[in-house]
């Protein structure tokens, strides 16, 4: 069994259980085309410090990706998103990441697939805004660089 020492910063998973990171886990191994292509564009933000995470428990949701330093989730979404009762559940859903203060940028699957400059473009403009004042923001934790979390095996 591999556990995680109390390196990584326990707010950051904000109470997720462990079946929730079992799920995570499973999706990581199965992203769509959109995801892929959505992850291509997040992972060039690490060099400025923002690291995003794939298939991020959040409580007992499972963000599509998440930028702790941030407070960002960053979802793409499906047609099954067009659905009433799909847009009632995402209502919901960033309800609960707000209580976080956790913001959420929503992606259509169209938009990351056709149109990446202007995904681009949206990201970093909410990044800029987030950090016009680069104090606001907190440091570096444990856990956030480049695989700064130590395993241990048990």
């Amino acid at each position: 069994m591999v556990k995680f020492k109390k390196v990584i910063e326990k707010d950051m998973f904000f109470g997720a259980e462990a079946e929730t990171f079992s799920l995570a886990k499973q999706m990581r191994k199965k992203p769509t085309d959109a995801e892929k292509a959505m992850w291509k564009i997040l992972r060039k933000y690490r060099t400025t410090g923002y690291i995003f995470r794939r298939q991020h428990p959040v409580e007992f949701y499972i963000a599509d990706f998440y930028c702790h330093r941030l407070k960002l989730v960053v979802e793409v979404d499906g047609d099954i998103h067009l659905k009433k009762e799909a847009q009632d559940h995402d209502e919901g859903r960033t309800g609960e990441m707000e209580r976080y203060s956790i913001e959420v940028l929503r992606f259509t699957n169209c938009e990351v697939l056709e149109n990446p400059e202007l995904v681009t473009k949206k990201l970093s403009e909410f990044i800029h805004k987030q950090t016009k004042n680069l104090n606001d923001l907190p440091p570096l934790t444990p856990g956030e660089g480049e695989r700064g979390g130590e395993v241990v095996n048990t």
